[in-house]
């Protein structure tokens, strides 16, 4: 079994009885995967993106653990998932290059300033994607969302294209 597989194993155990957690986190898998392929991301890029997009928000856990449920915003999932990320992967057998980016990624998944690496653009873009469906935001704060933020052009189209937008 390649990597990746074993890893949406792993984070489908350690979000046990939380549908909606794993839904959101494959969501976001499949959005970055399609856009970092269209925006020709190179292999290394591509495969910390993809890590990262599976356990970006395993932050949620802990921060609902120590705070209560309903407590885990973006900074709490910032602050909160990048140890037990490093524990999984590492478990996992991944490269200490990559967990660092990974682990980055995920200290930075709801950062969208200082952005320095098409893997990290991606994974807001397709983040916000997923969270704009699930949270059912307004078209204005979706245009909003993406004139300030989105930067490819795969992901500006599929946005677009998503929410009827021009």
């Amino acid at each position: 079994m390649d990597e990746i597989s074993s890893l949406i194993i792993k984070m489908t155990e350690f979000f046990n009885n939380d549908p909606k957690r794993i839904q959101h986190f494959i969501k976001v898998y499949t959005f970055a995967r399609v856009i970092g392929r269209a925006e020709q991301l190179d292999i290394n890029s591509m495969y910390c993106l993809d890590t990262a997009a599976v356990v970006h928000d395993i932050g949620i856990k802990p921060a609902e653990e120590k705070y209560g449920a309903g407590h885990c915003g973006g900074k709490l999932q910032e602050e909160l998932g990048p140890e037990p990320a490093r524990k999984m992967l590492t478990e996992l057998g991944y490269d200490e290059g990559v967990i660092d980016r990974v682990c980055f990624l995920i200290a930075h998944h709801h950062t969208y300033t200082g952005v320095d690496g098409d893997d990290w653009q991606i994974l807001l873009e397709a983040d916000f994607m997923v969270n704009a469906f699930e949270d059912n935001l307004s078209k204005e704060s979706i245009i909003n969302f993406r004139d300030k933020i989105f930067i490819t052009n795969t992901g500006t189209k599929m946005l677009n294209d998503m929410f009827g937008l021009e």
